[in-house]
Formats: structure tokens, sequence, C-alpha cells
């Protein structure tokens, strides 16, 4: 029997996911596998939803984690990099490699892609360098977006995860070198201060300037114009949450998973 395997990362989206790719699994009888990719550099309210999620699908969900890597600083740190043009080291090595060592060829891999535009190139670009893998969006098939996944859960009586509640856009490690966003940062500032300086210090040393604070000319060419996230002005302003968003289309993904 071929494994189909839920992506699950902590987030509203793998989670509603999930929980819909089980619903429809259970007419086919599918292996199913919940996987969390540990980073070490999560919210600890993280531990708290997954318990909830754990409880919501039934099933127990499996903790794979790179064993040469404490969580995200210690990548930093030994790499001797943060992120750039090539991505960032803390991706490959504490989510791409233990799913690689984790996964068959014969797998079906369920994301939690939402139907926001951003997302959805995202999942287009997955099925785009990855033909060969056999590949799900329940939430994208359902027309979902992030607002409506968060209102989901609520209405299944689970509490979303803390860093949503904080105003951040996605509940990623604290402190996502990924981000190039002033306003992100000032957030990770205001909330995670003591995380925000310790970054901050190791990308001095490294020289990695990981914000985009403006643009600039150079030769008839537009380029970015790059600072550490030290320099971010004191009153820099920052994103306002996601607010919960349900419509019809909740409704129907309810009854599914409710079947």
């Amino acid at each position: 029997m071929s494994r189909t395997i839920h992506w699950f990362s902590c987030g509203a989206a793998s989670a509603v996911a999930t929980k819909l790719s089980l619903a429809d699994n259970a007419r086919s009888h599918e292996d199913d596998r919940i996987v969390y990719c540990e980073t070490g550099s999560e919210h600890q309210d993280n531990e708290r939803f997954l318990a909830d999620c754990e409880r919501w699908f039934g099933r127990s969900i499996l903790r794979i984690k790179n064993p040469a890597f404490a969580d995200t600083f210690d990548v930093w740190m030994k790499e001797r990099y943060m992120a750039g043009h090539h991505g960032a080291p803390c991706t490959r090595e504490l989510k791409f490699i233990p799913r690689l060592d984790f996964q068959l060829p014969s797998d079906t891999h369920v994301w939690g892609y939402t139907a926001d535009k951003p997302d959805v190139k995202r999942a287009g670009r997955m099925v785009a360098e990855y033909p060969a893998m056999k590949q799900r969006n329940p939430l994208i098939e359902r027309k979902l977006t992030k607002a409506n996944v968060l209102a989901m859960l609520q209405g299944a009586g689970i509490e979303i995860p803390t860093m949503y509640k904080l105003g951040f856009h996605n509940n990623n490690c604290i402190g996502c070198v990924k981000s190039s966003s002033p306003a992100y940062w000032a957030l990770v500032r205001q909330h995670f201060p003591r995380e925000f300086y310790r970054i901050a210090g190791l990308a001095r040393e490294l020289g990695a300037r990981l914000v985009i604070v403006g643009t600039e000319l150079v030769d008839g060419k537009r380029r970015n114009i790059r600072a550490f996230i030290d320099e971010i002005p004191k009153d820099q302003s920052t994103k306002n949450p996601i607010a919960p968003s349900c419509d019809f289309l909740c409704q129907f993904a309810e009854q599914e998973m409710a079947a």
C-alpha cells in the first residue's frame, strides 16, 4: 500500500490540510503518516498546538529531526551562513534533508499551501521542480485561504498558535532569516528581544544584511538596499495579523472533515 505523507508544520494551514486529506483518505484506506520536522527554534506554544491537533486528527504525529543540529542558530553557526541568493541553510538541514531521508518514491505528499496567490505560486513551483513527486494541495483544491483556515480552527475549538496572535502571518521559527521585511523583524524585536539581538549579533559577525530597506538605481538597473536587522528604526511599523474569515467554502470543507 502506498503512503500518504501529511507534512504538518504546526501552522494553521497544514493542520486543516491534514484534517481534510485524512477525511479524503478514510474512503480509500491509504497508509497515512503525519510528519513534523522539528527545528528546535519554534514558539513553545507549538507543543500545545501539536497535542491539540493530534486529538483532532485522532492520530499521532511523527517527529523527525536532523541529529547534527540543535536548532536554526546551531546551523548558522556551523555553516557560517544565514541566508542569501542560495536560500537558508536552516531550511536545507532542518526541513529538506530530514524529509528526503524519510520519504519514499511511491509516497503522495500533502502540503498546506492555501488559495492565497503567493501560496498558489509556491505550490506551482513545487510541482514544476519535482514533477515525479505525487503531490496534493487540499486547501487550493477547495479554494481555502489563510484567513479561512484560521477561522476553521477556531470553529473546531482549537486555539490558534501564539505566533498568529502576536501578529505574525506564519508560525515559523522565531526569527526566520528568509524574511527581508523590516516590519517582520520589528515584530520579532518587539516580542522576542532576546532572540532578535542574538540573531542580530551573529548577522553582524557574518556580514548578513537580512532586511531590504529600499532600492537604488545602479547602471540603469534597480537594486535592493540591504541593512542589518539592528539598523531597523525604533519606530518601524509592523504588519497587522490576518483576521479569521469564513464563508460558504469553509462550510463545505468542515462538513467533509466531520464526515
